[in-house]
């Protein structure tokens, strides 16, 4: 489903709302008004009543002040009460970092097949003849599926030459590679989150809202009124989510209060040296073939659904793990923020104590509105680390590998990198997962992606995915042209001193 949607835009609302109360000191006094400033009196609601609506609209807020849904214990609790236990907690809660808003979920039917009325009641008839559960029959004219003997395997919908015959899913499991999605007895959505890879892909398919992000803005929010040293760590994706360049970015990220922003690309540049030498030694160890280790999501997955793919997984840390080192032994007694589009990067942060907090590129877009910074009015920051290019093109599908394959080109000799790309976590690709192992695959360097296209099309963007590569490999190429024109005149001045001799 397209990210530009109601639901979206209701939740990046709200997260500008709360972002600008807290900011003024003002969030425990008047969070209880959102509801009723969302939904006033005299608009058509969306569900059943404006009660319902503003149900759910206190829900999402429970949600971005970080509170999960399934421990609510007491519904007439208000929510100023929930936001002062939220500004005065010392840490994040450690729990799954998305929920289920059950006030929203619309327990959607069971997925089935349906005869629309685009069926001409044809003479063929093949819906009829091969269906393998003789669940068809024609009814005054038009096909008819018996929903008590259809097994749901599609064959009517694929031989029907009307395309009249449609898929009507339940959005979220459809969407959810692992099965971690069902319904519970009241026909309300529940996640396994033991099963879970936290891919983000139920959040945005779901067409009602209902599964959302436990936010950790509020947290961030906080710790930069307290005073207390924060730094940013910036994911390469971003530069494609937000209007301006990154060195106004930087500048931006500053005037919110950050003391130091890190592009988390310097830490991609470690990622690539360490599993380019990674690969090196497990093939002339004698391994077929190794992953890469970047994706949180996918890494979760073997770890839950692929064990048998697990031996092959590259050991290297990811970019944000690397970065975040470098930021804390630079910045001693600091607080490390990662800010990137995904939401399984919150997981790994949690699970590996090294970062902080963690914003989506929504959440930050909130924190500079709520601020009134305007990144394309900002001076643009003198940037002195600068990474590759090969580590600045990472959120983009076949870039990682691409990078890798590269660096054992120039440090190596006689090992030929041959890379594969999986590109998007879905069911065929995770059986195509399971079955590389038992097949002889043409490639020794198998990159794995959560998110079709890479991280630019991760589960919390802003801009759609080719524009935001696009843009990413404008700026790239911008700072290449940039080098070198640095470098030329660097080379004319060494020549220029040398002759004066």
């Amino acid at each position: 489903m397209l990210y530009n949607n109601t639901a979206t835009h209701i939740r990046r609302e709200l997260l500008v709302k709360v972002a600008s109360l807290a900011l003024k000191g003002l969030l425990k006094e008047r969070i209880d008004r959102v509801p009723l400033e969302m939904i006033p009196k005299g608009q058509p609601s969306i569900r059943c009543c404006i009660h319902h609506d503003r149900a759910v609209i206190k829900y999402r807020l429970l949600a971005i002040l970080g509170f999960a849904m399934e421990k609510e214990t007491d519904e007439l609790r208000p929510l100023s009460s929930y936001a002062e236990e939220a500004l005065n907690r010392s840490r994040v809660d450690e729990g799954p970092v998305l929920t289920v808003i059950d006030e929203a979920c619309s327990a959607c039917v069971q997925s089935h097949y349906f005869v629309t009325n685009a069926c001409r009641g044809c003479v063929a008839r093949p819906c009829v003849w091969n269906c393998p559960k003789k669940a068809i029959q024609m009814i005054n004219g038009q096909a008819r599926i018996d929903g008590s003997l259809c097994v749901n395997c599609g064959l009517c919908q694929k031989v029907c030459p009307y395309h009249a015959i449609v898929k009507v899913p339940v959005p979220c499991e459809e969407a959810c590679p692992v099965g971690a999605i069902s319904k519970d007895s009241q026909g309300k959505e529940h996640i396994d989150f033991s099963i879970c890879i936290y891919c983000g892909k139920c959040m945005n398919e779901c067409p009602f809202g209902a599964i959302v992000e436990r936010s950790q803005m509020l947290d961030v929010i906080q710790t930069l009124l307290s005073g207390k040293t924060l730094v940013a760590l910036v994911a390469p994706a971003i530069v494609g989510q937000l209007p301006g360049d990154y060195p106004q970015l930087v500048t931006a990220l500053r005037a919110l209060g950050f003391h130091k922003v890190y592009e988390v690309a310097q830490g991609a540049d470690e990622t690539i040296e360490h599993e380019a030498k990674e690969l090196v030694e497990r093939l002339q160890g004698g391994e077929p073939f190794m992953t890469t280790s970047c994706c949180p999501a996918y890494t979760r997955c073997v770890e839950i659904h692929v064990p048998e793919l697990k031996p092959h997984i590259s050991a290297t840390k990811s970019p944000m793990l690397y970065t975040a080192e470098k930021a804390r032994d630079e910045n001693p007694g600091t607080l490390v923020v990662f800010i990137g589009p995904c939401v399984a990067k919150k997981e790994e942060a949690i699970q590996s104590g090294k970062v902080d907090f963690v914003l989506n590129t929504e959440e930050l877009g909130a924190l500079l509105v709520a601020k009134e910074i305007d990144v394309p009015h900002c001076e643009p920051s003198t940037i002195l680390n600068t990474p590759s290019d090969g580590a600045r093109s990472f959120p983009i599908a076949g870039k990682v590998s691409q990078a890798v394959a590269q660096k054992v080109k120039e440090t190596v000799e006689g090992i030929q990198v041959r890379p594969i790309v999986v590109d998007g976590i879905d069911r065929q690709n995770l059986k195509l997962l399971r079955q590389v192992i038992k097949t002889k695959s043409e490639g020794n360097l198998m990159e794995v992606m959560a998110c079709q296209g890479g991280c630019v099309a991760g589960p919390v963007t802003i801009s759609k995915p080719m524009a935001a590569a696009k843009k990413i490999e404008d700026w790239i190429q911008k700072n290449t042209t940039q080098k070198s024109k640095t470098q030329e005149m660097v080379a004319i001045e060494e020549k220029t001193l040398v002759g004066a001799r």
